[in-house]
This record gives structure tokens, C-alpha cells and sequence, in this order.
């Protein structure tokens, strides 16, 4: 069964070997009870060590059952404890926060049994050893024969090979003493057992056979046996590896926090400062998220995607980009008086867009429920003239820029074909909406406010204040081309006598026939203030222009332009000329008014598929202000809350090397029971894993205190908010950072406690076990 061939064991002290065991050599039969007798320090223990897989010999070998173990690994020897080994020590060494079935069960937990038979075989060895009454209680609460029993039920439990006793009447009455040497005697029917002691009584009453140690050596052994050599190699050592599951680590640990209530609460609410806080800057950072999109959706959701004729790729360069334009040649500050000449055009990079037949049939295709408006532009010059209220005649310059949020300059705007929908963003204060190319309607600001200049461009004498009626039906005339132009050789020179252009029966009459102003809850002001027209106005004046003198003339001469006698050039066109004095309808610009802000992306989705296949020249470039505003506004939110969540997560770490420290007191305080488990032949791992368990349940906890307690805080919070901005529900955590958080603080938690969890599995299990 079992053979030590001159196994020798040495234990270094200052450097030196000092021999505990000096070539001891012995075999052990199945089914008898052998007692080791002999005073301290004689080696008693250390050899039932080494037998039991706990300490290693220095030289010699251990045979089991045939079995060299010279080659074991550790994971054999552990195996080995667990399946073969069965230790019954002189002070119980019962772990003290488990209860006795729990502590039974410990040997099988580390085997991998099920649940369910491993509570069906603890109950049943602990009925054998006479306590089937006591399976619920602490150990504590028991006896010492009782403890002994429990300690002896424990060592049986995985049914082993060989059974271990050292001392186990030691700490025992007399009479308490005798009923456990005939338990063990009983136990050695059917298996090996090896029994260390002093009591040389005891031993002679009970034991099968005594082996008398001194200093290291054997000198007396009452019934030596011999094993047949020829059985030796027959016989093979099975151990089943030990394999505690995570979930079972889990729930060991789980029931040592719960007899640390309150320490284990109270590192777990230090725990979670960090998490309150990066909780509440997520919380706080997620509400101005949702506050800006639904700001920006109100009064960005109506700004326009714009498709302009000439577009600069260079507009949302990045920030140090276009301080380089500003920088000399080499991209630094010059201090030399000199100035250089610079030709803006050549240094931008432009794009010009290609607004074709085709792509406008496209457009049309595009879902209507996305957009409320697609307005076109077109580049023809209105030369319109107003009588001033003196009496005079001036001409008012209409603003022909494809840029619908600048009011600098603009008088007269073409408003969007789109009455449904400028009627939901805008009040009628007076008068009636635009229908006809002869109408024109007066925007006002939300103040009911026009720019002097705007007024004075129209010729209106500058008051205080006006009333409606003083807008209401005033009337401007549209000159014609050819009432405007009179030709000069080759070249066409415009009109400048404003008075016969305002009273010839050419002119086309338009007045005002409405006042318009945005509405309060209206997304955003889409119109410039000052005279808005239709595009009828437009369609209407290209339809007389196209035949006119100075665009028939203009198409018979593609290089002189007529307006000049020059030639044109790269800023000045043919097309451009054309398009101005009304001769070619093609439109130089489209806007298009989403319905939202998720509409404009689809939107944007839709025009970068018209895109696809297509040459550079050909694409279609569309500008997004709306979203550039956005973008600046997100990321700079974005990066004051990883600022502020960098400062909270300092608090966080530091907690996290605080739960690791606890964890590193908490394995200085159960160095015995990691000294038990491995005699139950727990792996390193195993050990490791039960206090990884341990701060992975306190980092969890931590994590979900942490969230809770910051919806708690919320409550006051938004509170406060409200009453300084009047939002509701402004702090809010998501379901998505609260469960990040939770996480965060597992995993860290989890790493802060490899470092104690690591010296935990590296502790000596024969040294453990001496811990008190």
C-alpha cells in the first residue's frame, strides 16, 4: 500500500541543512492501524507530512500503491491529498465561520461533486461519526470530541485511501480520548491509518502495530511488513484532479464576507466614493447631452442643408490648419517689416458643385415625410427701384448670397417655395402670405425690429417707430432687361435714371402685401430680415429675360462679356454672366430643410449615394452648419466630463487599493484556513481564486452601492437644477453607465486584489497550519 524508501528530509536554517528525517525507511499494508510513537522533535509530524503530501522529503522516494511520487507535480500532490489522504489533526483545524456540514464539505467542493451529493455525503458520514443533531451548528458550539468527530468526518468524507491522524486525543479528555481511538480503530478496518502520538497507552490499547522514532530514525517497529515486489508495479495511483469551480469559489467567499457584516459594508461603501462620483459626472454629462440635442434640435433641426455653386474644402479645416494661414511661408511668426502680396483664391481649395438635370430628378426622388422645403437658388440680378419717402428714386440691392444665416447686407431675399412650412415657423402679423410674383412680404425680427440699414436701402425715411399700415401695400418696380440695359456698341450699360425706369409702363410693379415674423416656438429663424419675394417673382423675370436683347447678345459672344467689352476670365464667366442677367434658369445652389435632426441624416445618407461611382469633379459637396455646431458642442462636453470622471476615478483607484489591502489583511487573518484547504488538497489556484472571488463580491458591491447611491443624490440634484433652469429629470445615469460602472469597479477591484490574492496561494501549507 504504502512505502518510504530511506526517505530523508532537511530543513535549511541560517543557510545550514538541518536533518528532521534520517533515511526512514517503512511499508504500510491496507487495513491496519499503525501508531508512530516518540518524543518532540523526533520527527513524528514531519513524517506524517510527507507522507501526507504536505511537506516534500529532501531524498528517498514515497511509493502508493506502487507509485513513485518523485515526478509529481503539484497539482498530483494536491490531487493526491484530496483523493487518497485523509488528515485528522490534534487541534481540529475546523474552519470556524462554516458550519460543520460546510466544513465536511470542503474535501468534496474542491473534487467538483455536485451540490446535491455533496450535502447527500457529509450528512451521511457525519451521521456514522454520531453527529446527525449537530450538522447545522458552528464549530464553536460543539465540544471537543464533538470538533474531533467533525475533523474525523471531514477526513473520510472523500472516502481516502489513508487516513492521517496527528495527535487527534491531544487536546481530549481521557475518556473523550478513548471514544475517538475506537472511532479511528473502527475507521482502520477498511482503510490505512497512520496515527502520531505520545501516548504510548494509547497506542498499545489500540494500534495494530507501533513504530518507534528517535531523532529522525527508526529504532523499534513492532510488526514490520513486507510488500511483494512482484504486486508493486501491478497497481496504479488514479487521483481525479482537484477542480474548484468559480461558482463555488464564489460562494466560499460569499459566506466568509457574511460573518464580516460590517467590515464587509464598510469597504464596500469606501469603495464606491469613486463610483459616486464618476456616477454623478456621467449622470450630470448625460443630461447636458440630452439638453444641447434638444436645444440644438429646436434651433438647428431647421437649418438647411446647403448645396452652394462653389464650396472651399478648406471651411472646417482644423484649428491649427487655418492658423497656419495667418503664419509665414514656414508656419511661424515673422518679426521683418516686410508685406507679402497673397492671393487668397490660390491657396483655397474650391469645389465647384454641378447642379445637372440629373442630380435635380434625384433630388426629387428623395422621400418627401424627410425634408418640409427644398429651395433652389438662382444667380439673376432683380434690379428693382423704390421711390424714397422724399421723393426721390434709388435702386435696392437684392442679396443673391447662398448663405441663409447672414442678415449683413441682405434687403431683398427670395424666400423657400415651401408656404406650409415658412407659415408653421412664422406668425402673419398683418396683411396676408405672399402668393403671386407681384407680392412681397416685410420680415420683422422677434422684437418687431428692421435694420435702419435695410430701411434706408429701400428708401423709407428713418423713425422711432412705424405702424403696419406704413409697410402695408408700398410698392417697388422691376426693371426689365431691356428697359434696363441700352446697348453701346458692344457693350450693354445699365440704366441709371431711376426715376423714367420707377414710372415707365415696362416696369413691373410688386408691393408688400403682408408682415411676417418667426413664431415663439418656432425651431429657428429661417428668414433674413427685410423684403422677401417669391420664387414665382424669379421664374417670372427669367421667362422675360431669356429674350432679351442683352442675353441674345451675350450668347452670340462666349468670349467678350458685353456687360465690360472684356474678356472673361477665372472669377468672372460666361456662365456666371449668363446666370445674372437671366439667361440661364439652371439653379446655382439648393437648400434643403430637413423635417430633423435624424432626418438630416438620412437626408445626408441620400445625397452621399448620389455620390458613389462618380469622378471628384462630378460629386456633390453639401455644407452642414448645423452639424460643425453640434460637433464643436459634443466634443466639448465630451472632454470637460472625461476631465471631471479622470478626478473622480482617483478616488477610485485609490478605494480599489484599499479594497486590496483589506484583502491582504484579510489573508494574514485566515492564513490557518489556507494552510486547511490545502491539506484538503485545494490547488494554488483554488486558494487564489476563493480571495479573487472575495474582491470580485466586494467590487460588485461597491459598483451597485455606488450607482444606487447616486440615483439617490440625482433626486436632490435635478432639484436644484430645476429650480436654476427649470429642466426636469436634467441628471440623469443611464442604464448602460450604470451597468459600465459596476464592471469598472469589479475589474478593478479584482486587480487591485491579484497582488494578496497571489501571496495567498504561495503560502506553505505545513507552515500555515501552525498559524494561530
Amino acid at each position: 500500500m504504502l512505502q518510504l524508501k530511506n526517505i530523508k528530509k532537511d530543513y535549511v536554517v541560517a543557510g545550514l541543512p538541518i536533518p528532521a528525517l534520517s533515511g526512514i525507511t517503512l511499508e504500510f499494508q491496507k487495513n491496519e492501524f499503525v501508531s508512530i510513537l516518540g518524543a518532540s522533535g523526533s520527527g513524528k509530524t514531519t513524517l506524517l507530512n510527507i507522507i501526507g503530501g504536505l511537506d516534500r522529503y529532501t531524498s528517498g522516494d514515497l511509493l502508493v500503491e506502487g507509485k513513485s511520487t518523485k515526478e509529481f507535480s503539484n497539482n498530483d500532490w494536491d490531487a493526491y491529498r484530496n483523493a487518497t489522504i485523509g488528515f485528522v489533526f490534534q487541534t481540529y483545524n475546523l474552519i470556524s465561520h462554516l458550519s460543520v456540514l460546510d466544513n465536511v464539505e470542503m474535501a468534496l467542493r474542491l473534487s467538483g461533486v455536485s451540490s446535491k451529493e455533496r450535502k447527500e455525503r457529509a450528512t451521511k458520514v457525519l451521521v456514522e461519526v454520531g453527529l446527525a443533531d449537530h450538522i447545522h451548528k458552528k464549530p464553536n458550539q460543539l465540544s471537543g470530541g464533538q470538533m474531533q468527530r467533525v475533523a474525523i468526518a471531514r477526513a473520510l468524507v472523500n472516502n481516502p485511501k489513508i487516513l492521517l491522524a496527528d495527535e487527534p486525543s491531544g487536546a481530549l479528555d481521557s475518556k473523550t480520548s478513548i471514544q475517538i481511538l475506537k472511532l479511528i480503530k473502527d475507521i482502520s478496518k477498511d482503510r490505512l491509518v497512520i496515527m502520531v502520538t505520545h501516548n504510548t497507552e494509547l497506542a498499545q490499547n489500540f494500534s495494530d502495530r507501533i513504530v518507534q522514532l528517535v531523532d529522525g530514525r527508526v529504532v523499534e517497529d513492532s510488526r514490520p511488513v513486507h510488500i511483494k515486489k512482484e504486486n508493486l508495479n501491478q497497481s496504479k495511483l488514479l487521483n481525479k484532479k482537484t477542480s474548484m469551480s468559480y461558482m463555488t469559489a464564489l460562494k466560499t467567499s460569499f459566506k466568509n464576507l457574511l460573518t464580516k457584516k460590517g467590515r464587509t459594508l464598510i469597504t464596500a461603501v469606501a469603495g464606491s466614493i469613486g463610483i459616486i462620483g464618476i456616477a454623478l459626472v456621467l449622470s450630470i454629462s448625460s443630461g447636458m447631452t440630452n439638453y444641447v440635442d434638444d436645444m440644438q434640435s429646436d434651433t438647428l433641426a431647421g437649418f438647411p442643408l446647403t448645396i452652394s455653386s462653389v464650396v472651399s474644402t478648406d471651411a472646417f479645416a482644423d484649428p491649427a490648419q487655418r492658423m497656419g494661414d495667418l503664419t509665414s511661408i514656414d508656419g511661424s511668426f515673422t518679426d521683418e517689416p516686410i508685406i507679402y502680396s497673397y492671393d487668397e483664391e490660390n491657396n483655397t481649395t474650391l469645389h465647384t458643385n454641378i447642379v445637372t438635370d440629373d442630380f435635380l430628378d434625384y433630388l426629387n426622388q428623395m422621400d418627401s415625410e424627410l425634408y418640409n422645403s427644398i429651395s433652389y437658388t438662382r444667380a439673376i440680378s432683380l434690379n428693382i427701384v423704390a421711390e424714397t419717402s422724399a421723393g426721390g428714386y434709388t435702386k435696392v440691392v437684392s442679396s443673391q448670397s447662398n448663405n441663409p444665416f447672414t442678415s449683413a447686407g441682405t434687403v431683398l431675399n427670395e424666400i423657400p417655395n415651401s408656404p406650409e412650412f415658412i407659415q408653421s415657423q412664422y406668425d402673419i402679423l398683418d396683411g396676408v402670405y405672399p402668393t403671386a410674383y407681384n407680392e412681397l412680404v416685410l420680415i420683422v425680427d422677434s422684437q418687431n425690429q428692421i435694420d435702419v440699414s435695410v430701411l434706408e436701402s429701400l428708401g423709407i425715411s428713418i423713425e422711432e417707430d412705424y405702424t403696419f399700415s406704413d409697410f402695408i401695400g408700398k410698392t417697388f418696380k422691376v426693371i426689365p432687361n431691356d428697359l434696363y440695359y441700352t446697348s453701346s456698341g458692344s457693350t450693354y450699360i445699365p440704366e441709371t435714371n431711376y426715376d423714367m425706369l420707377y414710372n415707365s409702363t415696362e416696369a413691373i410693379t410688386i408691393s408688400i402685401v403682408g408682415i411676417l415674423r418667426v413664431s415663439e416656438d418656432a425651431s429657428t429663424e429661417l428668414l433674413s430680415s427685410g423684403i422677401g419675394y417669391t420664387t414665382f417673382l424669379t421664374d417670372y423675370m427669367i421667362d422675360i429675360n431669356l429674350t432679351s436683347d442683352i442675353v441674345v447678345a451675350q450668347e452670340a459672344s462666349k468670349t467678350l462679356n458685353v456687360l465690360t467689352g472684356q474678356p472673361f476670365n477665372t472669377q468672372l464667366t460666361y456662365d456666371i454672366v449668363m446666370r445674372t442677367i437671366g439667361g440661364d434658369s439652371a439653379p446655382t445652389g439648393v437648400q434643403i430643410y430637413p423635417v430633423s435632426f435624424d432626418s438630416k441624416d438620412l437626408i445626408k445618407d441620400y445625397l452621399d449615394a448620389y455620390n458613389v461611382g462618380l469622378d471628384e469633379v462630378d460629386s456633390i459637396i453639401y455644407t452642414d452648419l448645423a452639424e460643425t455646431i453640434s460637433s464643436t458642442i459634443s466634443t466639448l462636453i465630451s472632454t470637460i466630463t472625461i476631465i471631471l470622471a479622470a478626478f473622480a476615478g482617483i478616488s477610485l483607484v485609490v478605494s480599489s487599493i484599499m479594497i486590496g489591502i483589506i484583502t491582504y489583511v484579510s489573508v494574514i487573518e485566515r492564513t490557518k484556513e489556507i494552510g486547511i484547504m490545502r491539506s484538503l488538497g485545494a490547488r494554488k489556484k483554488d486558494i487564489s481564486r476563493i480571495f479573487n472571488a472575495e474582491t470580485v463580491l466586494i467590487g460588485f458591491t461597491s459598483g451597485v452601492l455606488g450607482v444606487l447611491i447616486a440615483m439617490v443624490l440625482n433626486i436632490p440634484l435635478n432639484m436644484i437644477i430645476n429650480g436654476l433652469i427649470g429642466v426636469t429629470g436634467f441628471s440623469t445615469l443611464t442604464l448602460t453607465s450604470s451597468l459600465s460602472l459596476i464592471v469598472l469597479s469589479t475589474i478593478l477591484t479584482l486587480v487591485a486584489g491579484l497582488i494578496p490574492s497571489g501571496i495567498a496561494a504561495r503560502k506553505d501549507p505545513v507552515v500555515a497550519l501552525r498559524t494561530e
